[in-house]
């Protein structure tokens, strides 16, 4: 009975009825919430933030739909759709695809935009609860106004202008137009500046919290949308001299007893936090294997990684040659399931490290580019042997095996080895784990949910943000003792100041965000995805059109906004 009168509450909020009315349902509810009294103490506001982080969560890894969430990645310079390739389809046919009534600028549109409204609730609401103290009502709210504020640069740097609702609505309304773009970030500076002054430092909240240098990360590219360099470079500088946080160029955490390096260790599970140590994470996605709460599937190392399992080679059975499978199952030393829907470039894969040689962001730990074959029986002359080095890959005839099922693995998206517990872990008769010959456990189905947190904001990206502003403010050896600061963490060439140009920034992010970078959105606010993608794009630069650096308001938004009128952008109409 209480469940249900509090979804009639929730409906005559979208009434026609004011709920201010005088009306014989005047009766006032002790023990049920109610649009009046369900935001009002601390307990209650702590829920409103903890959905919003979910919220987020939800759209970045897999709670939206799967072709919304892979286009913040592919159909860049960064990777194609593996799985529309022949013929092209998707967004591999950008002319076609990206139109006002394609779903995936919907979902994304209306994604943000939830978050973006239950922001508002809580930075209406929390200044007029009674019962928090004024800290409490300046830290609520500011927590809110970085969730608005980065849903809103998210929408400026995919759409645009884009309509600005910084309000509770509590009536339906129909008569949105659009802000100009620089409205939105304008916006977006006006939170962003109110919310700082009220966060915690990173070193001062809980793991995962919204706090003042992630904030301070967010200005920065703000600024840099509204062309502010100077501001952009100040911010940034606060952040990179934060005591609280640092570039970890150390071994650490879980495995730093075993072969790898310092780039690998900062994605490991449980590496994330600074519990661990970690220094430079600034914003962590929060995620605890096996957690209804807090777990979804995990797409992106799902969509990333190849798929191996029907991965084949021909060899001979019992004299008869035949297609068999390279691997004998899913392999936590290599990676888990995927199924290769988003294929990196070539660009990607190979272009971008000719000019990083020893680059540990490109070692053997963090890009897997070989393996032994191992689902073959151990007589098979074929046993043991690498699929890349002795041949296999070059001699394939099935299209998928070069498109999907083999291209070389990211470990930052994916596992390390002993990371699952035994419930995914093939076992023999007796309970006992099986394993692959050449290390690693078998895998049931390597789960696809989000097992480890994930890197919203990290210091690196700070470095590389705070370069940008120096190229577009003409300082180019700033910008290159920036880029060099993050290249010799990777123990890679340094460059001089004539070589740091938006185009090798873009490269170094591709280097050192890979996976974990909305690719999509930043190309987008940089103005770079028609140019990126039409020249390294195998795919989708084949139909990409200028127009597409921006994305197409969604149709039905425009239709059913009867009594006001959103603007197309061009080349959509």
């Amino acid at each position: 009975m209480k469940k249900i009168a509090f979804y009639i509450c929730i409906l005559l909020l979208g009434s026609t009825i004011s709920c201010n009315e005088k009306t014989f349902l005047e009766e006032e509810p002790l023990d049920f919430y109610t649009p009046g009294n369900s935001l009002e103490n601390r307990p209650q506001f702590e829920a409103a933030i903890n959905y919003l982080h979910n919220r987020l969560r939800f759209t970045l890894f897999g709670g939206i739909n799967l072709d919304a969430n892979f286009a913040f990645r592919y159909a860049t310079d960064f990777a194609v759709n593996g799985t529309d390739y022949n013929p092209a389809v998707k967004l591999n046919d950008y002319k076609n695809t990206m139109v006002p009534t394609f779903n995936v600028p919907q979902v994304i549109w209306e994604a943000l935009y939830v978050i973006i409204s239950n922001a508002n609730v809580v930075i209406d609401r929390a200044p007029a609860s009674s019962k928090l103290s004024e800290t409490e009502k300046k830290s609520f709210r500011a927590q809110a106004l970085f969730f608005r504020a980065w849903s809103y640069k998210i929408l400026a740097n995919l759409f645009g202008g884009v309509p600005l609702v910084i309000e509770e609505i509590k009536v339906p309304r129909r008569d949105y137009v659009r802000a100009t773009r620089d409205a939105v970030y304008s916006q977006c500076k006006t939170d962003l500046e109110e919310a700082i002054a009220s966060l915690g430092n990173v070193d001062q909240v809980k793991d995962g919290a919204v706090n003042k240098q992630s904030a301070q990360h967010l200005l920065t590219e703000i600024y840099i949308s509204l062309k502010q360099y100077n501001e952009a470079i100040n911010t940034a500088t606060q952040v990179i001299n934060y005591s609280g946080v640092k570039l970890m160029t150390e071994r650490f955490g879980r495995h730093a007893n075993r072969p790898g390096d310092v780039y690998r260790d900062l994605f490991e599970a449980n590496n994330f936090n600074r519990s661990s140590g970690n220094r430079e994470g600034l914003y962590v996605i929060q995620s605890d294997y096996l957690n209804p709460a807090s777990t979804q599937r995990d797409i992106i190392q799902w969509a990333l990684i190849p798929n191996m399992g029907s991965l084949t080679i021909r060899t001979k059975v019992n004299g008869v040659e035949q297609s068999v499978s390279a691997i004998k199952a899913f392999n936590d030393k290599l990676a888990g399931r995927g199924v290769g829907w988003m294929r990196p470039t070539s660009h990607f894969l190979y272009n971008i490290w000719q000019n990083s040689k020893n680059d540990i962001r490109n070692s053997e730990y963090n890009i897997i580019r070989d393996f032994q074959i191992d689902g073959v029986a151990p007589t098979s002359p074929d046993y043991g042997k690498w699929y890349v080095k002795d041949g296999y890959k070059a001699k394939v005839v099935n299209f998928g095996d070069t498109i999907r099922n083999w291209f070389p693995i990211l470990k930052k998206v994916t596992m390390s080895e002993g990371d699952f517990p035994d419930q995914v872990v093939s076992k023999d008769a007796s309970g006992n784990a099986l394993v692959s010959p050449f290390g690693g456990k078998l895998l049931l189905n390597a789960s696809q949910d989000m097992f480890r947190d994930q890197y919203l904001m990290r210091l690196a990206e700070t470095y590389l943000l705070r370069a940008e502003a120096n190229i577009l403010k003409g300082d180019n050896a700033a910008a290159a003792t920036d880029i060099n600061v993050i290249r010799a963490r990777a123990k890679t060439s340094l460059i001089t100041a004539s070589e740091a140009t938006l185009d090798f920034l873009l490269d170094e992010r591709l280097r050192e965000l890979y996976g974990e970078e909305l690719r999509m959105v930043t190309l987008t606010r940089m103005g770079k995805l028609f140019e990126r993608t039409k020249k390294y794009n195998e795919k989708s630069g084949l139909s990409i059109e200028e127009y597409h650096n921006l994305w197409p308001i969604p149709y039905s938004e425009i239709e059913r906004n009867v009594n006001g009128k959103i603007e197309q952008n061009p080349g959509y109409n």
